[in-house]
């Protein structure tokens, strides 16, 4: 048998431009890879950038893309795929947060084996922690108090550190752009998922990151209530709609205390319903029952 062929790797990083030196130490991060990425991508979401290839000593090709306006991530991230698929020469992307740090100098090299090993396998998830090695219980991508360190395939992935096959992402589409920050993963993995790809979280894939809340953006509750809307208008069979909003309607009525806070997320909550979630295409039961078996059924 022959051996499996090591995927082409790029990286992509978005930036808005506050955070100049994280940049600088996570290009740093992957020019010590063990594996050379193939090409790097930055793109600045409204905003100019240096020119890093002359200030940093980085493998691969470099391409900087600027554009005019803050796209958000997932509109940022379609800007460098966009780009990737002129190129040609890229069968996985590593997508990084600008404030992140590879530790390790073997990331991309187990990156590319996890994709090499299985022709099937469409995304897969890093482990995110903090400085202190802590994983926040949100970045876990299972249902429960769920060990950190215990990998295998599941039913979501962390926008902060993955990689993406390209030819996934050829099938199912790229990120949507509309939805600005809040829930693109999850509408790219149930789109995956439906289209009978696999996603794996590697906890031995680590990627370092400073600990947040996702609240301190100040668009968090509107956004985050409209995308969610959006996600199961867009997304799941009409019978597991109102399932899914009640269970989340729920948990923020236990989670949100302030009344700010709430007015914002049931504004949000009703402009998901006023506006277009964009083309609805809903994923099949067997898809439902997929995730279940997984242990995520996509009501929760």
């Amino acid at each position: 048998m022959a051996e499996p062929v090591t995927p082409r790797v790029a990286v992509a990083v978005v930036t808005m431009g506050n955070r100049p030196d994280e940049v600088d130490a996570l290009l740093e991060s992957v020019a010590k890879q063990d594996l050379a990425p193939t090409r790097i991508l930055i793109v600045g979401n409204g905003c100019p950038l240096p020119d890093f290839a002359e200030r940093l000593s980085l493998p691969g090709e470099v391409t900087l893309l600027e554009v005019d306006e803050n796209l958000g991530c997932p509109g940022g991230r379609n800007v460098a795929l966009e780009r990737i698929r002129d190129f040609g020469d890229v069968d996985v992307v590593v997508e990084l947060d600008d404030d992140g740090l590879l530790v390790d100098a073997d990331v991309l090299r187990r990156v590319a084996d996890h994709f090499a090993a299985d022709p099937r396998l469409g995304i897969v998830g890093f482990r995110i922690a903090d400085e202190h090695g802590e994983t926040q219980r949100r970045h876990v991508p299972r249902v429960g108090a769920a060990d950190p360190l215990r990998g295998g395939y599941v039913t979501g992935f962390l926008g902060g550190g993955h990689g993406l096959r390209t030819t996934m992402l050829d099938q199912v589409g790229d990120w949507p752009a509309a939805f600005f920050f809040a829930h693109e993963e999850t509408d790219l993995a149930w789109r995956a998922a439906d289209g009978g790809w696999r996603i794996r979280y590697a906890p031995e894939l680590l990627l370092q990151h400073p600990k947040t809340s996702p609240a301190r953006h100040a668009i968090y509750y509107r956004v985050n209530a409209r995308n969610r809307v959006w996600l199961v208008r867009r997304r799941l069979p009409w019978p597991l709609v109102p399932v899914h909003l009640g269970v989340w309607t729920a948990l923020t009525l236990l989670r949100i205390r302030s009344r700010a806070g709430l007015r914002a997320w049931f504004g949000g909550f009703v402009e998901g319903w006023r506006e277009s979630a964009g083309e609805r295409r809903p994923m099949r039961w067997r898809t439902v029952w997929r995730l279940t078996r997984l242990g995520r059924p996509p009501v929760i």
